[in-house]
């Protein structure tokens, strides 16, 4: 099923032509309106009319975090405050939050590309969503909710927390997609079992996951434990919020919306990269009234394709993120993601997919060590078997990322749980 065959089969020239004329309007707009915007502009010598083609925006100036807090927190507006009918921001927690302002024409947008993204899901008017994303300040559970309400699909706005209740609405409800983070949906589906419910038998048809890194090996689990198909949706709070990009049943990448987001992938130079490399994704609003940002540097690393897709889309796809150029740890001169440690712990059986990573340097030398949840089967008084698991371990993620680490095994959910994102890394080095 595809929901808006005009836009998401559209020919690359035709696309390409709609972008340019899109991206000379924002240009424009931002030059006019946004002073930030103009005087970075001008800095570089660059004015709207210089955007001649697709090629002029590597002539653009980047966008960063960073600048979008030192305008906090209005500061970024293109229209006056009063056409701005809902905001929302970032979680703050490694500086000032950042504002994300939305006109009318915007929720439109936004609902518009979650109704796309749902769709691929199989999402039809008939289903019953339970959005367990937050309904606050976070973008998700509003985005989920908008694209549900565009298809005429029933919304459970239940949010986060609630977990037994969670699992009484499912049951009771007949809930047929969830929401939820990887981590919160591993964890419902321990809740679902210790109160006696098996969550195969729930009879959901399709499950969509994000905000934060999972692997492959974090997919199939989730789909083995509810018996239903898992698809990504990917999102930011700076340019929309959940819908940036999403995954058809293909699962071979997620299509991004390229006719409101134009995306390019740079090296940590800045440098541009060519079709399937690897690097840092920058994505530029072409069509958002309220707040465009033009070059985001999203930290996150993807590559893009730009065949068309088996399920008959021809925008684009960016692979699965595995990691943030900003979550990368540097231990002992070596690039290590979080995501590598899972890819290599969910190979093992046995093992909970419960972990956490904690750095340290003590001395002189950076210390890894990986805590992971067994299962009650396997931890018991048996040491010479625990010590065989954990040597197993050692050598598996060893293979992954070229460091030796030290493992230590914990009882099942001696682990912190969340009920939104979950805390992998505790990076305890003095910098």
């Amino acid at each position: 099923m595809i929901w808006n065959e005009e836009m998401e089969c559209i020919s690359r020239d035709d696309l390409k032509e709609l972008q340019l004329k899109r991206l000379q309007e924002t240009i424009k707009r931002v030059y006019e309106n946004v002073p930030y915007y103009k005087k970075k502009l001008e800095e570089n010598n660059i004015y709207p009319e210089d955007i001649e083609s697709l090629e002029d925006i590597k002539r653009l100036p980047y966008t960063t975090k960073e600048d979008l807090r030192r305008v906090y927190p209005f500061g970024m507006f293109a229209v006056p405050k009063k056409e701005i009918i809902e905001v929302h921001t970032s979680s703050g927690t490694t500086g000032k939050p950042v504002v994300s302002s939305y006109t009318r024409e915007d929720i439109e947008i936004w609902g518009e590309v979650m109704a796309r993204g749902l769709t691929m899901m199989g999402v039809t008017e008939d289903d019953i969503i339970q959005n367990t994303h937050g309904y606050g300040l976070f973008t998700g559970g509003f985005g989920v909710h908008y694209g549900a309400q565009r298809i005429g699909a029933t919304v459970i706005p239940i949010s986060t927390g609630q977990t037994r209740r969670q699992i009484e609405i499912m049951k009771d409800f007949g809930t047929t997609v969830m929401i939820f983070t990887p981590s919160y949906g591993l964890y419902l589906s321990e809740v679902a079992e210790e109160e006696g419910y098996n969550p195969r038998e729930f009879q959901l048809k399709a499950i969509g996951f994000g905000a934060e890194m999972w692997t492959e090996e974090m997919r199939r689990e989730l789909e083995k434990r509810f018996n239903a198909p898992a698809f990504n949706i990917y999102g930011l709070t700076e340019i929309i919020g959940p819908g940036v990009a999403m995954e058809c049943p293909e699962k071979d990448g997620l299509h991004i919306f390229e006719d409101h987001f134009y995306p390019e992938i740079i090296n940590s130079k800045g440098e541009p990269l060519p079709p399937g490399k690897r690097g840092e994704l920058v994505i530029t609003t072409l069509t958002r009234v309220g707040m465009p940002i033009i070059r985001f540097r999203t930290k996150d690393i993807t590559s893009i394709n730009y065949t068309e897709c088996g399920c008959g889309r021809t925008l684009a796809r960016i692979s699965r993120i595995t990691g943030r150029a900003d979550d990368m740890l540097k231990v002992r001169g070596v690039s290590v993601f979080p995501s590598q440690i899972e890819k290599a712990l969910l190979k093992i059986d046995g093992l909970q997919p419960h972990y956490q990573i904690i750095v340290t340097r003590p001395h002189l030398m950076d210390e890894m060590e990986v805590k992971v949840e067994t299962s009650a089967e396997v931890f018991s008084d048996d040491i010479g078997e625990m010590m065989k698991l954990q040597k197993k371990i050692e050598e598996y993620i060893q293979d992954e990322i070229g460091l030796r680490v030290k493992v230590t095994l914990v009882e099942p959910k001696t682990l912190p749980r969340s009920e939104g994102k979950a805390v992998r890394v505790i990076d305890k080095r003095k910098f």
